[in-house]
């Protein structure tokens, strides 16, 4: 019985040392696979597809904007200079009009009654002053024929005088009269949209009254409100008017004032940009962009925003290797942010080719495939 026990301990003493003897050599071949070290398994990795870019350095130029509104420059109230009751009105709100073009008319009975009279009045004077002439006359030759006294003589000369002078003055009262009853309609001074129409037909309305306000269109301005702080940098900014309605287009634009007073609510200053492009297609009211682009110093790239990664280590662009094959993370400093650009100011030189679509799934031990390039932007 003991020998059969000795016999089986024998055996399993003896498979138990190959099962050791085969995990030993298991351990020796996984490790001698590993220490082939990654160099094999990544060279044989397929190139990584990317997108990449040629670098172009430019002048910095820091730029800012703020959002504000087309305005005319110049803006007429315009009103009867003689009161009455409005019978019509020629235009809308918001209607172009000419120079000259007709705005509303009053009722123009009073007027012309007035106007009537001091005819009638004129009529008269001129009689008198007929009479007073032909008595002046007779007058003179009885005093050389010594049959009037001078003291008679010079009492005609002065009626005859005051007659003129009656002519005169009712000539004067038949333009005053004339003119009022022109001023009976309402025309518009310049060309321009109204911008204003506070009145309706049947509306009396007194002399000097508002009317209708028109805006002028050769001369526009976006206005914007400006922080205390930034004021001295808008002085000396060079000033771009984007329209929300054009396109991305920028028209030029100059700094034409800026409110010497705080606004008390916002703390802000009103500026004006006026547009120094003539368009007769830009529309008051528009919402407009004031771009600033103040004087820069040194130079920056300017790069897609898809360029640069920051997965908490800091802003990084990955700049291909001379030979193409590989790409390297580069740390650069990024200066602003745009719509759809970002600017570096530090950290890339022109001529270095930077992966702009595919640098999240890139690895420096990876090789790179460029599938195409982009230009620099400007």
């Amino acid at each position: 019985m003991d020998a059969i026990v000795n016999h089986l301990k024998d055996k399993q003493y003896i498979g138990g040392a190959k099962t050791l003897a085969s995990a030993v050599l298991i351990g020796l071949a996984a490790s001698a696979l590993a220490g082939c070290n990654n160099q094999d398994v990544v060279a044989s990795s397929p190139p990584q597809s990317v997108q990449t870019m040629t670098v172009a350095l430019i002048p910095e130029a820091p730029e800012w904007s703020y959002v504000g509104v087309v305005r005319p420059r110049y803006e007429s109230d315009l009103g009867f200079r003689v009161g009455g009751k409005i019978i019509s009105r020629s235009v809308e709100l918001g209607e172009r009009v000419e120079a000259s073009q007709i705005i509303a008319r009053l009722d123009p009975t009073d007027l012309q009654l007035a106007l009537g009279a001091q005819k009638a009045e004129f009529a008269a004077a001129k009689t008198s002053l007929d009479e007073a002439l032909a008595a002046l006359g007779r007058y003179e030759t009885l005093f050389q024929q010594g049959h009037v006294a001078k003291a008679a003589l010079d009492q005609r000369v002065s009626a005859a005088a005051e007659a003129k002078s009656r002519v005169e003055r009712s000539e004067r009262n038949v333009s005053l009269a004339d003119n009022q009853l022109s001023y009976a309609t309402l025309k518009a001074d310049h060309a321009g949209v109204v911008s204003a129409l506070p009145i309706e037909v049947g509306q009396v309305v007194a002399a000097g009254q508002l009317v209708a306000r028109v805006a002028r269109l050769d001369s526009l301005e976006v206005e914007v409100a400006i922080p205390e702080q930034m004021l001295e940098a808008v002085k000396q900014a060079r000033a771009e008017v984007e329209l929300w309605s054009g396109g991305g287009k920028r028209l030029a634009a100059k700094l034409r004032e800026v409110s010497p007073e705080a606004d008390p609510v916002s703390r802000t200053y009103r500026a004006r940009f006026a547009i120094t492009e003539s368009r007769r297609d830009i529309e008051l009211g528009r919402t407009a962009t004031v771009h600033l682009i103040g004087a820069g110093h040194g130079e920056v790239a300017s790069l897609p925003l898809s360029a640069i990664m920051n997965d908490g280590k800091g802003a990084r662009a990955w700049v291909v290797a001379a030979d193409g094959t590989r790409a390297v993370p580069t740390p650069v400093d990024v200066q602003s942010i745009a719509q759809d650009r970002i600017i570096v100011k530090a950290g890339l030189k022109s001529g270095d080719r930077v992966v702009t679509l595919g640098l999240h799934m890139l690895d420096p031990d990876k090789p790179i495939r460029v599938i195409e390039q982009r230009t620099a932007l400007q």
